[in-house]
């Protein structure tokens, strides 16, 4: 029995589980398309043409067994390996991520790889699988370094395969075929870190390493101030440009490239950072698009990773700092956003190049004991 979906603009015609066949015109190009089910696997093909009445005719021949709905000539399609969804998302979608994403997505397809095998079936992933990728990689069973890793490592490696299931299950191969019917470890819960470690680097601290700065170098002291007038993160700081900076308005361009978000936006600055940003520019002076942060071998380049996070470790041993767990640049950018705790989230996020306030909150904003002392004052003085 053949009966039409009006709401849908659909037609079925057939028997579940016996020769049901589906048309329905494509939502983008209106090209008709007929959907079957085979070895229990949906397939889609296109009709190649956008004809409602002949479209609904052939559903009825197909479902008749009149013609059948994958031609004679044409070929078993391959069947989907773990390793071959990889390799096209790979060629696909990772490279429209930044620099330090593409390389996290390289490192967790071959950790998954390594998990489940590269001739995995994709559609078959199940919640054992699920948990025991969490067991494998907090024993560091699994994983670059063969280190056990905290729950939010965890998380952010099974976030990057919900990303590619779900985003096979809404894409098509050239013949209109779905790569997956459907995320079969949707509705999966990641782990989460019960007690996050989120350094917020004090006042002092701030001033001691500002001290011995200019026995690290130049370009540290320059970045440890941006850092903390800016609140953004090293890894921006160290890529900016000269052509970012406008010396007159006061203002830094963020480029959407060098944003862990892809958030382009645009900052005024303090006189404290336009101060060190002029040493720079004595430091460096060049034309076009030069480095603020020049690499000390070569300065058409800007400083690398590695080598700012040396500094930052050389400047606690100078200025007669512990070493604390989550103290880092990032600690800094804690402390942006704690500074302002009494400004408008809007407002915070927009100095910060945040784009939500609930991150914000989250993870960055942490009341000091001063803070909560002048909250109660402040209730105890309405109640007065």
């Amino acid at each position: 029995m053949a009966r039409t979906k009006r709401s849908r603009r659909a037609y079925s015609a057939g028997e579940w589980g016996r020769n049901r066949v589906r048309v329905f015109p494509d939502p983008k190009t209106g090209v008709m398309q007929v959907e079957w089910r085979e070895n229990g696997r949906r397939l889609t093909r296109s009709l190649k043409h956008r004809d409602w009445a002949r479209a609904k005719k052939q559903a009825d021949e197909l479902a008749a067994g009149f013609a059948s709905p994958r031609p004679r000539n044409e070929r078993e399609p391959e069947p989907l390996t773990l390793e071959t969804l990889f390799d096209i998302y790979r060629e696909e979608v990772t490279p429209t991520k930044g620099e330090h994403t593409q390389r996290h997505d390289k490192v967790a397809m071959r950790m998954f790889l390594e998990c489940f095998g590269k001739h995995r079936d994709p559609a078959k992933l199940s919640r054992r699988d699920w948990d025991r990728f969490i067991r494998a990689r907090r024993a560091g069973k699994v994983g670059p370094s063969g280190q056990p890793v905290a729950d939010r490592t965890v998380q952010r490696d099974l976030r990057f395969l919900l990303a590619v299931l779900n985003w096979a299950a809404r894409s098509r191969d050239e013949e209109g075929r779905l790569l997956l019917d459907s995320n079969p470890l949707r509705g999966l819960k990641t782990p989460v870190e019960k007690n996050p470690v989120r350094v917020l680097l004090a006042q002092s601290e701030y001033e001691a390493l500002l001290r011995v700065s200019p026995r690290v170098d130049w370009r540290f002291r320059v970045a440890l101030v941006i850092a903390h007038e800016t609140g953004h993160r090293i890894g921006a700081i160290r890529q900016l440009c000269w052509p970012d900076i406008d010396m007159e308005e006061k203002i830094i361009r963020w480029r959407a490239e060098n944003e862990k978000t892809g958030y382009e936006h645009r900052t005024p600055v303090t006189s404290e950072a336009l101060a060190v940003l002029e040493e720079a520019r004595r430091r460096n002076p060049g034309v076009g698009d030069i480095p603020v942060l020049p690499a000390p071998r070569d300065s058409s380049a800007c400083v690398g990773r590695s080598l700012v996070r040396d500094w930052w470790e050389r400047a606690e041993t100078l200025a007669g700092l512990e070493p604390k767990r989550g103290r880092g640049w990032h600690s800094l950018r804690r402390k942006f956003a704690s500074d302002l705790m009494d400004q408008p989230l809007k407002v915070v996020c927009q100095l910060g190049g945040w784009k939500t306030a609930q991150t914000v909150l989250q993870c960055y904003q942490r009341a000091d004991e001063n803070q909560l002392r002048k909250a109660l004052e402040t209730r105890r003085s309405i109640h007065a």
